[in-house]
């Protein structure tokens, strides 16, 4: 029973400890990570494990190392920011894997990225196919920045001297079948104005509807359960469609 108390206590400890210098840290201990604050990220994984489980060693013995390693997180972001030549040994720096289309095979060889990976970085910048980019630089938190092609960019309101429409982040009214009743208020709607709307796009009733929002000038959007497609893309590389 004293074991067991011991290593709910630890495990408490570790758990507020990882969270309160991953706070101190900043948010990049969460996202976009470089390649010392990754390795750092499982240190501190590995220690806050022992910490919580470990009832042999002192749980101050723990814990100085889990401080320990915050502070040269910390102390190595620091130099980083400082000295760019450093950074640049510990962090690395863009690589460019895409020019005028094409692929720059030895360059994409050195970050150790597969094809693939490389397609679906593309298709998360909104391209479908290398052809469309005119450079493309693989970030060194591994994500991928690229510039179309001019052929390949689209036109925006500026470029035919348009005045833009206000924009605003669409209300969502429902949900999973539910509806948001403070959302409905703020667009000065009932359920009945709702359902009226609902049913210009073929809902009959609201449990059919997986998600629905207004946009700020009022158009609906609307997503239900049952998508009625006529053909649903296969993405594998089984599909004989293809």
């Amino acid at each position: 029973m004293k074991t067991f108390i011991e290593v709910v206590v630890q495990t408490l400890l570790a758990f507020f400890s990882i969270l309160y210098l991953a706070r101190i840290l900043g948010r990049q201990q969460v996202s976009q990570l470089t390649f010392h604050e990754y390795i750092n990220g499982i240190t501190f994984g590995s220690i806050a494990a022992a910490l919580a489980t470990d009832t042999e060693q002192r749980t101050w013995q723990h814990l100085v190392g889990l401080v320990l390693f915050a502070a040269l997180t910390f102390l190595v972001s620091y130099i980083t920011m400082k000295s760019r030549s450093i950074s640049k040994v510990l962090e690395g720096e863009p690589v460019l894997v895409i020019q005028n289309g094409k692929i720059l095979e030895k360059n994409l060889r050195r970050t150790r990225y597969h094809m693939d990976e490389l397609n679906v970085l593309l298709r998360q910048s909104g391209c479908f196919s290398p052809d469309e980019v005119q450079y493309g630089l693989l970030e060194i938190n591994g994500g991928l920045s690229i510039i179309k092609r001019g052929d390949k960019r689209n036109v925006t309101i500026g470029d035919l001297n348009l005045k833009p429409s206000l924009e605003a982040i669409p209300t969502e009214l429902v949900i999973g079948g539910q509806i948001i009743y403070e959302n409905l208020s703020k667009m000065k709607m009932d359920g009945k104005a709702l359902l009226n709307e609902l049913k210009k796009h073929g809902v009959k009733r609201i449990d059919e509807v997986m998600y629905a929002s207004m946009d700020y000038n009022r158009k609906v959007y609307v997503d239900k359960f049952e998508d009625n497609l006529s053909e649903k893309i296969d993405m594998s590389e089984n599909n004989k469609g293809v």
